[in-house]
């Protein structure tokens, strides 16, 4: 209402200054010069009053505004710098777990060569009994033959010697002696 009523002014006093020239059309050059200012000042006067009434609001509401971005870019920073501070420490911590991974991949390598150096010799150590058995085995086998050979041949000697040696007459003394043994 109160803007109503200062529009209807403004347009009757506009509307004043119009028909006050029209009327003085003959007037001197000072005179219009007076109701252009009048007019100025009352353009200036409304200008001011739209620009006073609706400024204020407009520069709260941007200034709220700006503010409200800045809170917003200040909780994003301290988002990112949580973020990057996180990131650092994930860094830390994994060149940490890497040396960790690195040792213990150490370690279990030293077991592991360990291990396969007990299992290599128990195997080398199954490996010479065994040879061994089969080399005693082997001689046990060789021995057992040598002397069915040496048995052999003393028997085929002997039996040469025997009968390089038979001649009838030592067979028929051989034959009548078994024979008294015998009644």
């Amino acid at each position: 209402m109160k803007r109503l009523a200062c529009c209807t002014l403004f347009l009757l006093v506009l509307a004043a200054g119009a028909l006050a020239e029209g009327k003085e059309g003959g007037e001197s050059e000072g005179h219009n010069e007076l109701w252009k200012w009048a007019n100025f000042a009352i353009l200036a006067g409304g200008l001011g009053y739209v620009i006073g009434k609706n400024a204020g609001p407009f520069f709260a509401a941007r200034s709220q505004s700006i503010r409200k971005e800045m809170v917003e870019a200040d909780e994003a920073r301290k988002n990112a710098e949580a973020r990057a501070a996180d990131v650092d420490r994930r860094l830390a911590n994994l060149e940490a777990e890497i040396a960790t991974l690195k040792s213990e991949a150490q370690h279990e390598a030293r077991a592991e060569t360990q291990r396969l150096t007990q299992h290599t010799a128990a195997e080398i150590a199954k490996i010479e009994a065994h040879a061994e058995q089969e080399i005693a085995s082997a001689a046990k086998a060789a021995r057992m033959e040598l002397k069915r050979y040496a048995a052999e041949l003393a028997v085929q000697l002997a039996e040469q010697k025997l009968r390089s040696r038979m001649t009838p007459d030592v067979e028929d003394a051989l034959v009548q002696g078994f024979v008294r043994n015998l009644t």
